[in-house]
């Protein structure tokens, strides 16, 4: 096993960080790793935005569900889905490619290019002795973080990305065994296997959350999944992606 393969396996969300901010010479490393992800057909299809500002920051918190670690960190970045400069290029040359930039193909094209560029710096900011904790919560209010952050259409703030220096860190949260996740061909649909797995990860979660919580809270996965899924979360999604000019057709 080596030094990268070390870090990927020793992930854990990092919602405790130090006052010290990120310098430039580390925000330049980061973003230039994530930059040297994949990207379908070379089309780059993100942007990232980095967030200084504390009262911009102070607002994402907010705006995210009141998690203080968006706005007391080393740096926070903004993954974006980014068709914007493609509008912006085809323009330029009095071509019309709207229809196709609306597309499902190029919004997928966009959330991979911009995920792939997360994982990325994720990876790189760990190795660098840094914390991470991805922040799905700005897209609690994505029409209040386009204001914040003065996002075009064709520009889409997908997930916030928190990076600095661990105050503490929390535990490595066991993970679905691989039978759960990898498949050899062909989707297992047995049953009997499914279920075996299931119960097995459930006992796995639940000590887990009563050792963490010193017998409070013993919930098990597939509790915690089902009770998130009765939320119905973000409904309002699938039109404002579409009024960004994203997955029209």
């Amino acid at each position: 096993m080596n030094n990268t393969i070390e870090t990927i396996l020793n992930h854990r969300s990092i919602r405790s960080f130090t006052d010290q901010l990120l310098t430039a010479e580390e925000i330049d490393t980061l973003v230039k790793s994530a930059q040297a992800a994949s990207t379908s057909s070379y089309v780059q299809a993100y942007s990232i935005i980095g967030v200084s500002d504390p009262e911009k920051k102070r607002e994402l918190s907010v705006l995210a569900g009141n998690q203080p670690y968006v706005e007391k960190n080393g740096h926070f970045f903004v993954f974006c889905a980014d068709l914007y400069r493609h509008q912006q290029l085809a323009e330029e040359k009095g071509e019309h490619i709207s229809e196709l930039l609306e597309n499902t193909e190029m919004f997928m094209v966009s959330l991979i290019d911009a995920a792939l560029a997360a994982q990325n710096m994720s990876i790189a900011a760990e190795s660098m002795g840094l914390g991470i904790c991805y922040i799905g919560g700005i897209r609690n209010e994505l029409d209040k973080v386009t204001e914040v952050l003065q996002t075009p259409d064709h520009v889409l703030p997908l997930f916030g990305l928190a990076v600095g220096h661990p105050a503490n860190l929390s535990g490595k949260k066991p993970r679905l065994p691989k039978q759960a996740v990898y498949h050899e061909n062909t989707y297992n649909v047995n049953t009997d296997d499914f279920r075996h797995t299931m119960n097995t990860y459930d006992k796995t979660i639940s000590n887990y959350y009563r050792e963490r919580t010193n017998g409070q809270r013993e919930e098990t996965w597939s509790d915690q999944i089902l009770n998130f899924m009765k939320q119905k979360p973000r409904t309002y999604l699938n039109d404002y992606v579409k009024e960004k000019g994203f997955n029209k057709n």
